[in-house]
């Protein structure tokens, strides 16, 4: 349908939520503040008013609420579980030039399996937790097993982000073969089938097909549905170009990385064999060299990459084991099954206690107090080797990997600097889900802290695979300014998380500007995986890659710190 400029303008906010409201039902439209505000605040940053959330209940709803949207001449923002790090799914301030609605997804949960369950097609609500569960009984997994997937995140997100990972083997998260609507240029919404699923031949029926899942055999194809070079794109450690992050030109392909630039109803991703025998080494050292040798040494010469190789620098293990202690306790006695709900209760309590006056932050505040008052949680080897060693590397293999590295790491170790230890399964456990806790370390530490905190600077970046010099020296007059800094990562992807916990009385979005220069001079890429949102700015090969597939601007406008206006201008 093309739209006419002028007719769209004389459709008021009425008859727009009375035609939304015709294809979902009245009680799936929302308009008050009170019942948008889950949606239109991100979960860590960014909000902004809204003509209405609306919630389809089926694909074929999905599609007619889009058309309705573009042919008022509204942006839309599709989200789905709303659990970016950089504010990506929701509005962003108020100084857009045409009213926003938001569609959200999550009512579209549907997963399908084929080929056996070495594929999944997965629909836009379908979160990596519920694909982990419908998985597990088949010995397989989804990209992601522990992170996003913690925090109820949906698998779409993930693509449409490009997002990483622990898990060193899969890269980040990709595919090629998609179901989508786009807007193209004169105003047309289209919808594309990549899925190389035969489904019929008009939209409705595509939609309707796909979503009971009524799927035909499908067809040979050499489109990928995951990353098939990461496996030998990360151990070229002489290159001088990070292994992954998220403008990478090679990763960006219709729905991966679109940011929600597109209307994106389904993908069609691998799933991987779950390792069955695995074990975790522990390394400790106070010389980076040592580790350095160590990952260029695993990458170049092993013959099995390991499962995951995560970093913790003790000032963020100190923290973790402060600050993160509830989340380490919670998971470590209910799973991380719960997780998402645990997530979505302190938001619901958070929104009440706000609304009372109370703050946003009570919640954090009870847990730190219960949480104070538990045992030590940490083994003590650990326990130990933070006292020695300032870092901290956690090597998981698997299969005849863990032969390989036990004998090259008992030959390396103790050394001049550093030691080993092989963790018992309950360590190995303790080991991940600490470093897993470092991650809302800090956002708890500004809870708790709040009269000395003035807000968290968060980074996250991938460095050149030939990089040597990993371990940041800030300047000091960046340095003055933080009260905290917490280092941690995917060692052997050479993605490293960075929060910085900024004292109060400093302009933080100044301070992250300096950072990204510091970042420059090192020939960093950044972000690494949780995308731009509206914190970042999309570099020119980025934004590019948005205008080819937006070019309306009618999805998801303002992303990367583009133009927020209709047609880009």
């Amino acid at each position: 349908m093309t739209r006419d400029r002028q007719e769209e303008q004389s459709v008021t906010r009425a008859d727009l939520l009375d035609k939304l409201g015709g294809i979902v039902g009245r009680r799936h439209v929302m308009t008050a503040a009170r019942a948008t505000r889950r949606y239109t605040r991100g979960f860590r940053y960014g909000s902004g008013p809204v003509a209405a959330v609306v919630r389809p209940g089926s694909l074929v709803e999905m599609w007619r609420v889009l058309n309705v949207a573009v042919a008022a001449g509204r942006a839309v923002i599709l989200q789905a579980a709303n659990t970016g790090l950089t504010g990506g799914s929701t509005p962003w301030g108020e100084d857009y030039d045409r009213e926003i609605v938001l569609v959200s997804v999550m009512r579209l949960r549907g997963v399908h399996l084929i080929e056996a369950g070495r594929q999944v097609v997965c629909l836009p609500g379908a979160t990596l937790d519920a694909l982990e569960k419908r998985l597990r009984p088949l010995g397989r997994e989804p990209h992601s097993v522990i992170g996003s997937s913690c925090i109820g995140a949906s698998v779409l997100g993930g693509i449409c982000n490009n997002s990483g990972g622990a898990l060193i083997q899969r890269g980040p998260a990709y595919t090629e073969m998609t179901l989508y609507a786009e807007v193209r240029a004169d105003g047309s919404v289209a919808l594309v089938n990549h899925l190389g699923l035969d489904l019929g031949d008009t939209p409705e029926e595509i939609l309707a097909r796909l979503e009971r899942g009524d799927l035909p055999r499908p067809a040979p194809t050499d489109a990928w549905a995951s990353d098939r070079e990461y496996a030998t794109h990360v151990r070229d450690v002489d290159a001088r170009t990070p292994a992954r992050f998220n403008a990478d030109p090679r990763r960006l392909h219709e729905s991966a990385g679109c940011a929600g630039k597109l209307a994106v109803f389904a993908v069609r991703l691998d799933t991987f064999e779950s390792e069955t025998e695995t074990a975790v080494f522990y390394i400790g050292s106070n010389d980076p060299d040592e580790l350095t040798a160590i990952r260029r040494h695993i990458l170049t010469r092993f013959d099995n990459l390991p499962v995951a190789g995560e970093y913790i620098h003790r000032d963020a293990y100190d923290v973790a084991a402060r600050y993160g202690k509830d989340t380490f306790l919670f998971i470590q006695r209910a799973g991380t099954d719960r997780m998402p709900a645990l997530f979505a209760a302190k938001a619901r309590m958070d929104a009440l206690t706000e609304r009372l006056g109370l703050g946003a932050t009570l919640s954090d505040r009870l847990a730190q107090a219960a949480a104070s008052l538990a045992p030590g949680h940490l083994p003590a080897r650990m326990t130990d080797f933070r006292d020695r060693f300032e870092h901290h590397l956690l090597l998981r293999m698997g299969g005849a990997g863990i032969a390989e590295a036990r004998d090259y790491l008992s030959a390396l170790f103790p050394s001049a600097s550093g030691d080993m230890f092989e963790c018992t399964p309950a360590e190995g456990t303790a080991a991940f889900l600490h470093r897993f806790a470092v991650a809302g370390a800090a956002v708890r530490y500004r809870a708790i802290h709040a009269r000395e905190v003035e807000d968290i600077v968060a980074l996250d970046i991938a460095l050149r695979r030939d990089d040597r010099e990993w371990v940041e020296t800030l300047p000091p007059e960046i340095d003055g300014k933080i009260v905290k800094k917490l280092y941690y990562g995917h060692f052997f992807c050479h993605v490293f998380h960075q929060d910085y916990v900024v004292a109060k009385g400093h302009d933080c979005l100044a301070l992250e500007h300096e950072m990204w220069r510091h970042l420059d001079r090192r020939g960093a890429e950044y972000p690494a995986e949780h995308n731009v949102g509206h914190l970042y700015h999309a570099k020119p090969d980025l934004a590019g890659f948005y205008r080819s597939i937006d070019p309306t601007n009618s999805f998801n406008p303002g992303i990367g710190q583009t133009s927020k206006c209709a047609h880009w201008h």
